[in-house]
Parts: C-alpha cells; structure tokens; sequence
C-alpha cells in the first residue's frame, strides 16, 4: 500500500455554541471550514486543482449544515471548480472517520492529494427539531436494540464499573487546568486559525469554552445532569430511555453522577488536514510532519454506547504490530469523563500520556470535527515534546469508534 504523509494540520478556536453568547453562532459552518481551507492553500502554495477531495464529517446535516458542506466549503474557499468533497456522519467519529478515509484513498493509489476533517455548528443545530430523531423506524429499533441517550450511557457505564463521582470530578479539573496551561503557553498557537467576520474583522481566535477557574468544591456543587432523562417519554405508547434500557439490564439501579462539568462542552468550531503520497509531496516541495501507522474503525455494545474505544485501540495496535506501551501520547475524547477513565483503566494507561493539554471537558467538542482537532493537537503535541507516535480515538452513538496511529517522521 502507498505511504500516507500528513503534511499539515489545521483548526479554528471553538466558540461557545449558543446563539447570543457564542463568537462563532453568527458565522455560517460553510465559512468555517473554508477558512482552514484557504490557510492549508496559503501555507503551502497549493495548486487546488491538485486536490482529489475534500471529506468532511459533520453531524447533523440539517438546514445550514446540510446540501454538501465540503463541496460548498471548496467552492466558498475559491477552490478550483475541479475540487470535489463530500460531507459524512459518524456521529462523534465522523471528523476522525474523514481523515481515515482520506488516508485511504492515498493508500489505495487512487489519490494524491486529500483535505479531510470536520465541521460542526452546534449553535446551529440546537434551533433545529429534534424529531426526525425519533421516528418510527428509529423508535421500533430502538425497542429490539435499546440506545438511551449517551448521558444515559455514560452513567451506566460508571454505575456497572464502579466508577465514582469523585473520579469523574477530578478528572473534569485535571482537564481544566491542563487546558489553561496550554493556552497560557500558546502549545495551539501552531494549528490555530482565527475566523474572521464577513467584514474581516475577527470573530474569534482563542478558545471561548475553558473555566480555568474551575475548582474542585465547585465541580463538587453540580446536581448530576441526566437523572430526568430515564423517565422521559419518547413514543406514543409511553416508551422511556429507562423501560426501555430495563429490557437489556431489568435490575439496574443507575448512580446519576455526569454533570455539566463532566460531559463535553457544547462547542462550535472545525478542523483540517493536508494528506499527500510520497510521490506527490517530494514532487510538489511538501514537507510531510507524520505518517499514519494504522487506522481502523470497531462497532461495539450499542446499549453502552461510549466502551468502543478500547477494542478500536486494541485493533489498531494489532494492525500496526504494536503494544499499548509503544504510544507516546494518546488522545481519547472526553465526551464524558468516565470514557478516558474506562480507557486508563482496562488498558493500564499511564494517565499522563492522556489528553495532556486538556480535552473536551475543557475545551469542548464540536462533533463532526473533533476527530480532526484532536488528530492535530496530538501532531503538535508530538512535536513539542520530540516524541514520536500518537493514538487517536473516541466514542461515537451506536457503540461506534474510530482510532489513528500517527508516527511523526
């Protein structure tokens, strides 16, 4: 198979995602992805017309984030009409998922030159309606194959591995000040792009999400955040998550112990990187900063939802001929704390390899292009350190998850 060469990364800050207290609400998704777009072209003086596609995930594909976001965020950005894209949902895998298919089309000879990443206005999508989430045919499989919200999940989760709520307080402040302080030292400055208004005046160009004057008797303060949601109707015959979830596990009593604090932040923002083969790169003066080692994607539990990323490490490691202790660092989205914690536990991980300039609690986690963030904060963090190789992977609705090695050269 043909080398994969990631010759750049590229994202912007993440705004808060509400509408009237989020810099980047006002400012449509197309532009946010096109924005890193015209950065990877000006940084490296691409020809775009060199540029077999460009894959973005995105999450909810409704109203402005709908019609083919990465053809639009090609066109948007001034790409040659050449350009194709293509937008895809993995739930919370599809940024990660867009730079894997990406490596794959190079892999395979097929292609020679790739954008992928992602993009997500939550802003956006919290005004949409939630129904078409619980249609018919979603509802009837939901009664044969119970998939509670992921909140849900991620109690559950803890409930049945004994994971207590002063575990997942800690780690939510862990991810604080880690994220402070690698702010404070500028680690993001080298990926970092700001967005600019249609004006030219610029909307955001530093995280707006983090607390770092989060303290541990705060995080203690919050009321769990989940524990109305197993009662909830969600079908004309008076189905909840709970009666639901009782057909898979009848005797479960759930310990409510998620909070705000300890879930993922509701965050607007998009990330990209510049794949090339060998041949292209050295023939076009490209400079490659890493190659992917392997990548893979695993289904798991889809009633757990969130424990796919072990086994998805697991099979990447395998892939590679690799050991858990031949990672350097690994990235592991904090989608809710008790997911990096299942992860250091089953996989005996050294808890200072993970996440270490913060994750989502912190910095929050624009869904469909969160894979693609943290693919580049890992790059950077390699980098920083002299380190060599990096593991990315995360959770994703349905008991999904993806997972990249990344070998820096």
């Amino acid at each position: 198979m043909e080398d994969v060469w990631i010759i750049d990364a590229v994202r912007t800050p993440r705004g808060i995602g509400k509408a009237g207290a989020g810099a980047l609400a006002d400012i449509h998704p197309q532009r946010l992805l096109s924005s890193l777009l015209v950065a990877l072209q000006q940084r490296h003086a691409l020809t775009t017309a060199d540029v077999d596609d460009v894959i973005a995930g995105v999450n909810t594909q409704q109203g402005k984030q709908g019609l083919n976001l990465a053809r639009m965020a090609a066109l948007d950005a001034g790409y040659d009409y050449k350009v194709p894209g293509f937008s895809l949902d993995r739930f919370c895998g599809s940024g990660l998922t867009a730079l894997n298919l990406g490596a794959m089309g190079i892999m395979s000879g097929a292609q020679n030159l790739v954008i992928a990443g992602g993009v997500e206005s939550m802003s956006h999508a919290r005004t949409l309606p939630r129904e078409f989430m619980m249609d018919s045919g979603n509802l009837a499989l939901r009664k044969c194959i119970p998939q509670p919200h992921q909140g849900i999940a991620a109690d559950l989760i803890a409930t049945l591995d004994g994971i207590g709520r002063a575990e997942l307080d800690a780690l939510a402040l862990l991810s604080q000040q880690r994220a402070d302080q690698a702010i404070r030292e500028g680690r993001f400055a080298k990926s970092l792009i700001p967005v600019l208004t249609e004006a030219g005046d610029v909307a955001l160009d530093q995280e707006q999400y983090p607390r770092p004057q989060t303290t541990a008797e705060a995080l203690a303060n919050l009321k769990p955040a989940f524990s109305a949601l197993f009662d909830r109707v969600i079908d004309d015959e008076g189905n909840s998550y709970g009666s639901l979830l009782r057909l898979v596990y009848p005797d479960i009593d759930i310990q409510y112990i998620h909070t705000a604090a300890t879930s993922s932040g509701v965050v607007d923002g998009a990330g990209a990187l510049l794949l090339a083969s060998p041949s292209y790169a050295k023939a076009n003066g490209l400079k490659p900063r890493a190659r992917i080692r392997a990548l893979t994607t695993v289904g798991d539990d889809p009633t757990l939802m969130l424990n796919g990323p072990v086994p998805a490490t697991q099979k990447a490691l395998a892939q590679a001929g690799m050991e858990i202790g031949d990672i350097d660092l690994f990235e592991v989205n904090e989608a809710f704390a008790v997911v990096p914690l299942k992860f250091m536990r089953d996989l005996n991980v050294d808890p200072d390899k993970v996440n270490v300039n913060g994750g989502a609690l912190a910095l929050g986690h624009p869904i469909g292009a969160t894979g693609a963030i943290l693919a580049g904060t890992l790059l950077d963090e390699l980098e920083r350190r002299d380190l060599s190789t990096g593991l990315i992977t995360m959770c994703a609705a349905g008991g999904l998850a993806p997972a990249t090695i990344i070998e820096r050269i």
